[in-house]
């Protein structure tokens, strides 16, 4: 059967730069950091006391002071960030089949604050003291769940967890959806709320977070020949993707077309890339197989670019294994700089600056590159927001696991 083309008609997301999508973008353009102090809980003990966390969310914009017990942060973030792309897509106010609306947004860890407190809970007052709702209030799949709920929508749903990688699958499973005909609309991203003691203590104890607490918004800085590790963030982003001539029926507005679609797995060790980048290699191979483009034709990559020592190396080598004497005109930026990885949720974040990086025309700059890496010899825009012309962009997630991830999306005229 002939495959369906996708676009992206409404975008949502809770970020450490902004809670709105105009927010973010404002952020990104001035090259603005969301690094800060954590405050979400006593870090003082802590070996890393920074983190990219979300300010100034307005809960009570989404929320009755009920649900909002029911749900821990993360599904809040990730509700909040779909009913925003929901509404921006204003596909409620359209005729269409809930039937043939479904919704994919998975989380990398899922309810750990709810999880945490409960637990504290339980060893002070036992178990008569937890909540009938912290089960529900706590796994990953909840997020699609109370999005189906809230709008009926009756379509494919279910939320695909695979580390970093997380948000990144569900677009692309998504976009699948779609082009096979299982539905005509998918809400899909990541959502993540990590910046607890368990959080930030598990992370430094795999030695995976930068330590520089003398200067958290520093800390970010991928392809820098001083980078000791991601900060890790929170937030959400979800993206609304559609049948094309469904949404051109309903006079939908159009922010960019979906692609392609690859995916490969490293085979090789539970928290480190392969040395030669050979697994990300396949999978933007595959992503441009699928989408039938040429690599010569990509001008954008948004790249996983967590600032680890191995990661960036192995990015870099894969992103020019793939692309061949190609690599030296992609312009690379890294949306990490600016707002930590924000693990399962990165993905879903990434893809729609990725969007918007389309649909605007300019790209955002990687911040805190003071001595960039010999070995990481790309552009990786390094000075300021920069005005392109760009018809196909890549956005590159790899998580735990060995699991990758590479979505295209195309400019749509």
């Amino acid at each position: 059967m002939q495959k369906r083309r996708v676009v992206v008609t409404g975008l949502g997301c809770i970020t450490p730069v902004g809670n709105s999508v105009d927010e973010l973008w404002s952020s990104l353009m001035s090259g603005k950091s969301g690094v800060s102090n954590i405050s979400v809980f006593d870090a003082e003990k802590m070996p890393v006391k920074f983190s990219a966390s979300i300010k100034d969310f307005d809960a009570e914009k989404y929320f009755d002071s009920k649900e909002q017990r029911k749900l821990d942060l993360f599904m809040q973030y990730g509700m909040a960030a779909g009913i925003d792309a929901v509404n921006d897509s204003n596909i409620n106010n359209s005729d269409v089949d809930t039937e043939r609306v479904g919704v994919a947004i998975g989380s990398g860890i899922g309810g750990l604050p709810s999880i945490e407190n409960t637990h504290d809970i339980f060893l002070k007052s036992g178990p008569r003291r937890i909540s009938p709702f912290f089960i529900p209030a706590t796994i990953i799949n909840m997020i699609a769940g109370n999005l189906s709920i809230k709008y009926g929508y009756k379509g494919p749903n279910l939320s695909i967890v695979t580390a970093c990688t997380t948000g990144t699958h569900n677009v692309g499973e998504g976009f699948r959806q779609i082009q096979y005909s299982h539905a005509d609309v998918m809400v899909c991203g990541g959502a993540e709320m990590a910046t607890t003691p368990l959080g930030i203590g598990g992370f430094a104890a795999a030695r995976a977070l930068s330590t520089r607490n003398d200067e958290p918004q520093k800390a970010s800085r991928p392809w820098d020949i001083g980078r000791d590790g991601f900060v890790l963030g929170d937030g959400a982003g979800v993206l609304v993707l559609e049948e094309l001539e469904h949404a051109k029926r309903r006079g939908a507005k159009i922010y960019a077309e979906v692609t392609g679609y690859g995916m490969s797995a490293d085979a090789y060790h539970m928290t480190l890339p392969s040395e030669t980048g050979e697994g990300a290699q396949r999978c933007m191979k595959n992503a441009l197989k699928d989408g039938g483009i040429a690599p010569e034709e990509i001008g954008y990559i948004n790249a996983h670019g967590t600032s680890t020592p191995a990661g960036d190396v192995v990015e870099a080598r894969a992103i020019k294994s793939m692309f061949n004497a190609h690599a030296k005109n992609l312009i690379v930026n890294s949306t990490k700089s600016m707002i930590g990885h924000l693990l399962g949720a990165a993905g879903g974040v990434e893809a729609l600056v990725t969007v918007l990086s389309l649909k605007n025309q300019k790209l955002h700059q990687t911040i805190n590159v003071e001595n960039q890496d010999p070995e990481c010899d790309l552009d990786f825009n390094t000075k300021s927001s920069k005005d392109v012309d760009i018809k196909h962009a890549l956005s590159n997630s790899f998580g735990f696991g060995g699991t990758n991830g590479s979505l295209i999306f195309s400019k749509y005229d």
